[in-house]
């Protein structure tokens, strides 16, 4: 894969993490992503463009607004940092595919809706569902483009299991389970469908064991106890990434586990219907 390839895309990560600060910020309260301008929460001072360059901006105006000295949260390079490096990730592991453009946005959504989770213990609808529109757009678009519609009906079918699952879920114990919760699982099925549905139980498994141990640990350095609300999305959103980067070759991994005398084929680029195979052939308002 072509170096400069990989770099421009994680260069494009970094301006859209840009964007996915605005929208962590303003979502939640219920306020426009488009206006007004990106200004400081305290000053209201409009931030200038050279205050803007994703990352570097940060360092150099030493974590603080440059008009009144407002500490800028850690949370605006992080997230700048975390798209631009996985976006470049997926570039070099997908290739220039037709399904690379649903991966990036499904991304995208899923941090937003991770840092949401983190800070506020919130998935909004405004993120959830326009995530989930544009990642279904995108895999319509490598479909027509590489003429798998198969894979596609597969992807329609792990968004809609995913989603009974966690409702069902839900019902049983609403307490446990928000139904914010409910629409990010739908969503994870329709981003991770094209791999495979054993993409989608990977996702749900690692992000439950990562909230597991999360929780586990927390309790024991005496910072939550057992009815200490935590960001279920959070975890779900790690385990889909995880799922999206490796998921493929664990899935291979445990197939021939199960048959030890299956062959496996490798790994085809999405270019040629997608990375990986199928095994065997909170309201959050």
């Amino acid at each position: 894969m072509p170096s400069l390839y990989v770099l421009l895309i994680g260069l494009a990560g970094l301006a859209v993490g840009s964007f996915l600060n605005v929208a962590v910020s303003r979502v939640p309260a219920g306020r426009s992503v488009v206006r007004p301008r990106s200004a400081c929460p305290r000053c209201e001072a409009p931030i200038a463009a050279r205050d803007n360059v994703p990352v570097v901006s940060w360092l150099l105006l030493g974590r603080r607004c440059r008009a009144c000295r407002e500490p800028i949260p850690a949370r605006y390079p992080l997230l700048e940092a975390l798209t631009g490096l996985l976006f470049a990730a997926e570039a070099l592991r997908l290739g220039p595919s037709a399904a690379l453009p649903a991966a990036l946005v499904f991304t995208a959504g899923l941090l937003a809706l991770a840092a949401c989770d983190a800070e506020h213990l919130l998935l909004p609808r405004r993120l959830v569902h326009p995530t989930f529109a544009l990642t279904a757009l995108c895999l319509l678009g490598a479909a027509a483009a590489t003429g798998q519609w198969q894979r596609l009906a597969v992807t329609a079918g792990c968004a809609a299991g995913g989603y009974a699952a966690f409702f069902a879920l839900h019902w049983a114990r609403p307490a446990w389970l928000g139904f914010g919760d409910v629409r990010l699982a739908g969503l994870i099925g329709a981003g991770l469908g094209w791999y495979g549905p054993w993409h989608l139980v990977f996702a749900v498994f690692a992000g439950s064991a990562v909230g597991l141990l999360a929780g586990l640990a927390l309790m024991a350095a005496g910072r939550a106890s057992r009815a200490t609300r935590l960001p279920f999305g959070l975890f779900l959103a790690v385990g889909a990434l995880a799922a999206l980067l490796v998921g493929g070759p664990v899935v291979d991994w445990y197939a021939r586990v199960l048959d030890p005398y299956a062959t496996s084929a490798p790994h085809p680029r999405i270019a040629h219907g997608g990375a990986g195979s199928y095994p065997g052939t909170h309201d959050r308002t």
